[in-house]
């Protein structure tokens, strides 16, 4: 007799199940992935671009805010993905637990999610249409990868490697410098050797 089907999550099911865990996790392909528990650096960094993207949200008078993993993201594959940041800009649902029109997504990478991160969750994440801006941060050295859409909604990319450096989010109202993410974090300088975004095309 052969292995049972395995029955997939909706994600209404997994939200409601996810509504009585005591820890967060991510709905991909119809099963609830646990999410891995964060480092010093890696909490620093998203403590960083969190505090810094909201105070100049609020301080243009943006009805935008920022918003932690706590809120998932609906992504067009039917996933719930949990960014470290997101920013969303009204109107949305005050009461709902996740939300499918983000404007900005910030991923701060981890060891073991960081090839994740980088290639199926950024696709997933370039498929929603309202996103215009996409940050993924390396805590571990100055290495920032940036994606925009154009006038046009076309993707295009950047990598900021100095700390002086801003990235420019007009769409949002935001100018964030790299220096900002990296506040109080212990990095190292980038490596020519390592050069993770160099191969991704937008």
């Amino acid at each position: 007799m052969g292995n049972k089907a395995i029955r997939r999550m909706t994600i209404e099911a997994f939200l409601a199940w996810q509504a009585s865990q005591s820890e967060r996790y991510e709905l991909v392909d119809g099963e609830p992935v646990a999410m891995a528990g964060a480092k010093p650096r890696h909490d620093r960094v998203t403590g960083n671009a969190f505090s810094e993207i909201r105070r100049q949200l609020r301080s243009v008078g943006s009805p935008c805010d920022a918003f932690t993993a706590d809120i998932g993201i609906r992504t067009t594959v039917g996933n719930v993905r949990r960014p470290d940041l997101s920013v969303l800009c009204p109107p949305f649902d005050e009461e709902s637990t996740t939300a499918d029109a983000p404007r900005l997504i910030v991923e701060v990478l981890s060891e073991s999610t960081e090839r994740v991160d980088r290639l199926i969750k950024l696709d997933e994440y370039k498929a929603i249409d309202a996103l215009d801006c996409i940050v993924v941060i390396d805590p571990t050295r100055v290495d920032v990868g940036f994606w925009f859409r154009d006038a046009g909604r076309v993707w295009h990319s950047a990598n900021f490697q100095e700390m002086e450096a801003a990235i420019d989010m007009p769409a949002l109202g935001l100018s964030v410098t790299v220096s900002s993410l990296y506040e109080r974090v212990q990095v190292t300088p980038h490596s020519r050797l390592r050069l993770v975004w160099e191969d991704d095309p937008a």
